[in-house]
């Protein structure tokens, strides 16, 4: 299969897999099943971001120097981006853009008059939406450096993004949205990574000496989304069996990256 076909297929299998698994969760209320794959897209991220991202950029750039330091600049954009969110949903001292993110237990559908009357709810589209496009940009440019290093992140960003679109959907919920029109949305938003996808493997044709540095911002946003936005939501369950739970479903999720980067780098 080209590289065009990897990126178009895991773009649009990953997005809507992804969507459809999270209305399932959301409407089933099964706060358990999101908290645990809270825990597995944690290693599946950190598993991606050090055992395959990070390794590919350091050895195409020749520069380690240079690549930390784009992978300390990654940090730093995704804090000031997400910064830039939460300041335009955060207009009371309870926030909604602080309550969506995926380590919040999924909780029962809010009543007609909790609803917004749609505010809430499309502005976090806006934001996924540019979001689902920055994943389409790192898939294609990871697809693009190594077809192996293409899947490991195509795995790793499809399970940190269920748990997302969970709180995604309770958001258009309690914005007044229906069920059927929230899940619309979502699917619509998940598009925007296959043309993420797209415009990245078009741009980049000639433009290979930029791949490194889209690696680099790769393993920074997959260690970004895992130590800021995912695991402090754990921390809210400091129990010893939740702790042991969680630690366990951590290793799966580096394990699965690792496994799944060993078979596909010898194929059959």
């Amino acid at each position: 299969m080209s590289i065009l076909a990897w990126i178009i297929v895991t773009s649009l299998f990953g997005g809507m897999l992804s969507v459809l698994f999270a209305a399932a969760l959301t409407l089933n209320t099964r706060a358990s099943w999101v908290q645990m794959l809270v825990s597995y897209a944690i290693g599946a991220l950190l598993g991606a971001a050090f055992l395959n991202a990070l390794p590919e950029a350091l050895e195409l750039s020749k520069n380690p120097g240079q690549m930390t330091a784009t992978v300390l600049f990654g940090i730093l954009l995704f804090f000031i981006l997400e910064k830039l969110v939460l300041w335009r949903h955060c207009h009371a001292a309870e926030c909604e853009a602080h309550d969506r993110l995926p380590g919040a237990a999924i909780v029962a559908i809010p009543s007609r008059d909790q609803h917004d009357h749609g505010r809430s709810g499309m502005m976090i589209m806006l934001g996924d939406t540019f979001h689902n496009f920055v994943d389409g940009i790192l898939i294609a440019a990871a697809f693009m450096a190594d077809v192996q290093l293409g899947i490991v992140t195509s795995i790793a960003i499809i399970a940190h993004e269920i748990p997302q679109e969970a709180g995604d959907f309770l958001i258009l919920l309690n914005s007044g949205y229906t069920r059927r029109q929230a899940l619309l949305f979502n699917l619509f938003s998940s598009a925007a990574t296959l043309l993420g996808g797209l415009s990245t493997y078009f741009m980049l044709q000639d433009m290979n000496h930029f791949i490194p540095s889209l690696l680099g911002l790769a393993a920074a946003s997959m260690i970004y989304v895992a130590m800021s936005d995912l695991i402090p939501g754990l921390h809210k369950r400091p129990e010893i069996g939740a702790t042991v739970q969680q630690v366990a479903l951590i290793t799966l999720g580096i394990s699965s990256i690792w496994l799944a980067g060993s078979l596909f780098t010898h194929p059959a």
